[in-house]
Parts: structure tokens; C-alpha cells; sequence
């Protein structure tokens, strides 16, 4: 199976929870490629089995260009026949658009075709020891759900 994440990440949280996930799969047996959305063109994922999608939302549910940029290649894309698994980190002092960009990055893969193999996992701020163990079992789940296909 081949995975490809996709992480952006300002402060360095979701490149961790990015790295945390791809050894996690890679253990699991997958072949995973993960990359930063600035070098990295949505269409890269029609090559992978499992297409993730990690980010972070800045202030009030602004999408940077970085990312702004990757939401519209991936609107375009036809994903059908693939699952996605998105993740992200945020802010709970924003209150209602808290983690805002992991749920509209949720809403473009289906919009895609693309299968959820799990619900969107959110982060607030840096990952803890409770948010690893979290990004472990969502890797498990992961991997159970495309194993079974």
C-alpha cells in the first residue's frame, strides 16, 4: 500500500504530527512519501492508496496561499477509488474556527470521491504524549481499514 502525506506546518506541530504518522505507517508496512504542501502538487496523490492531509489553521479559519494553493489542485482532482485521512492543528482560543481547515480539506476530499478511512484527528497546539498515542491509534485504524481491502 502507498501513502502519501502532505503536511503544512508553521510552527513545526504538524510536521511533527506528520513524521509521528508516517513511522507509524511506514511500520505497519505501508510505502509512504511525505512531503511540505510548498513542495508538493495535489496531484501527487494520485499515485498513493491512503492520500493525508495534515494542518494547521491560522487565526480566525484564514488559509495561508500554501494552502489555499493545494485546496484548489485538490478540487480538481478525481480521487475516487482512494481514502483520506485528514489531521491538523489549531487553537481552541478561536473558539468556533478552531482547527476550521481540517474540516474544509474533509470536505474537498469527499467532494473528490475519496473514502474516509477515519474521522478528522485535531491537535491543539504542539502534540502531547495523549495526541501521539492518538496519531498511533489513528496509524492502526489507518492501516486495519486498507488492509481489509
Amino acid at each position: 500500500m502507498k501513502a502519501k502525506i502532505v503536511f503544512a506546518s508553521m510552527t513545526g506541530n504538524d510536521e511533527d504530527m506528520a513524521e509521528i504518522l508516517e513511522e507509524d505507517l511506514q511500520d505497519a508496512g505501508f510505502d509512504v512519501d511525505c512531503s511540505d504542501v510548498s513542495f508538493t502538487d495535489a496531484s501527487d496523490y494520485l499515485t498513493s492508496d491512503l492520500c493525508v492531509f495534515i494542518t494547521y489553521t491560522y487565526g480566525e479559519g484564514v488559509m495561508t496561499d500554501e494552502i489555499a494553493d493545494f485546496y484548489e489542485q485538490l478540487q480538481e482532482l478525481d480521487l475516487t477509488g482512494k481514502h483520506f485521512a485528514v489531521m491538523g492543528s489549531g487553537d481552541k482560543t478561536y473558539n468556533e474556527h478552531y482547527c476550521e481547515n481540517v474540516f474544509d480539506f474533509e470536505k474537498a476530499f469527499l467532494a473528490c470521491g475519496a473514502s474516509e478511512a477515519i474521522p478528522p484527528l485535531t491537535v491543539e497546539n504542539a502534540p502531547d504524549d495523549d495526541d501521539i498515542a492518538r496519531i498511533d491509534q489513528a496509524a492502526e485504524e489507518l492501516a486495519g481499514k486498507l488492509n481489509e481491502q
